[in-house]
């Protein structure tokens, strides 16, 4: 497919908080896990609904994975939802012990991800969480690239996995462009828009502005194919290999470190089985700072916009 089209703005954060209350009206061992932070990251659904399975722990991240973990190995399914950087950076060491040493289904949001959180600032823009623990064995991690899809990632995180999960989401809202009723695999990439001069892998949020980069350089003569990773870890060795095997440059891009994200883990698949010429779009070696959204990602080319002059840039010189 080509042609999406935006059904409107909505947030990735309302996403998963609809997808866990839909989740927990069919299956009551899910539990709820909250930081004091529960409507600003899409728990208060699952809260509302069912206050007797809800519990707020308060500003105590590493005391909630430890919870966590009791309730898993009580056979609930707990989901602990925070701010990104608190629940892969304050936490590692619960998250590295108990929950992945031990192997344990449980279901971690990492909410306001990446550059867009905007005026919160660098404290609060989760950008090195994706590196942090795509390195824990056993952690699968999805990056959804809409509320549709957060949605949708949260049921297959629930009803297909047996092991710790990190969904990434963000606080803006965005295009939310999928359908319902798409096909989605954990582990397998989507391909969105096809091209001949090469491809871009985005993941999150700069899948829709990857998408609309390609349009803005089809409009010049380039025509460049979308990949939609949503799946981070395990990551789809196949379709990154074929990509770079039809087009011979790959450019990845997502609102994260260019180190240990997406872009690392693309080259680690390439270097290894086929390397090729790549762009590694994201946060170069920096931390963020206060703005609006809008202007930080233009600030850094994260846009559709900064994306397409990259990649003209790049194939030009």
């Amino acid at each position: 497919m080509t042609n999406w089209i935006n059904k409107g703005s909505k947030p990735t954060r309302t996403g998963f908080g609809e997808g866990v209350k839909y989740a927990a009206d069919k299956n009551d061992k899910i539990i709820g896990l909250g930081a004091d932070i529960t409507m600003s990251v899409g728990l208060h659904f699952f809260a509302e609904a069912y206050p007797e399975r809800f519990f707020s722990l308060g500003i105590a991240e590493q005391n909630a994975i430890g919870v966590a973990a009791g309730l898993a190995l009580s056979e609930k399914i707990p989901v602990f939802s925070t701010y990104g950087v608190f629940a892969a950076h304050r936490a590692a060491d619960q998250l590295r012990i108990s929950l992945c040493y031990n192997n344990l289904h449980v279901i971690i949001g990492g909410a306001h991800a990446g550059i867009s959180v905007g005026p919160d600032g660098a404290t609060h823009q989760a950008l090195e969480d994706v590196a942090s623990l795509r390195a824990m064995p056993n952690m699968t991690i999805l990056s959804p690239c809409d509320a549709t899809q957060a949605f949708i990632a949260v049921q297959k995180a629930v009803e297909e996995l047996n092991n710790p999960v990190y969904i990434r989401f963000g606080r803006e809202a965005v295009a939310d462009f999928t359908d319902e009723n798409q096909h989605f695999d954990i582990g397998k990439a989507q391909l969105m828009r096809d091209g001949d001069e090469l491809c871009i892998i985005a993941t999150g949020h700069l899948v829709w502005e990857a998408i609309q980069a390609a349009e803005i350089l089809a409009r010049k003569g380039i025509e460049i194919a979308v990949l939609n990773m949503h799946t981070l870890k395990p990551i789809d060795k196949d379709a990154i290999i074929e990509a770079a095997k039809k087009f011979g440059k790959i450019v990845t891009a997502e609102e994260h470190q260019v180190t240990g994200g997406l872009g690392s883990a693309v080259a680690e698949v390439l270097s290894e089985n086929y390397p090729v010429q790549m762009l590694r779009i994201g946060m170069q070696d920096r931390f963020g700072e206060s703005g609006t959204a809008e202007e930080l990602m233009a600030k850094y080319q994260l846009d559709a916009d900064g994306i397409a002059k990259q990649i003209n840039h790049w194939i030009r010189d």
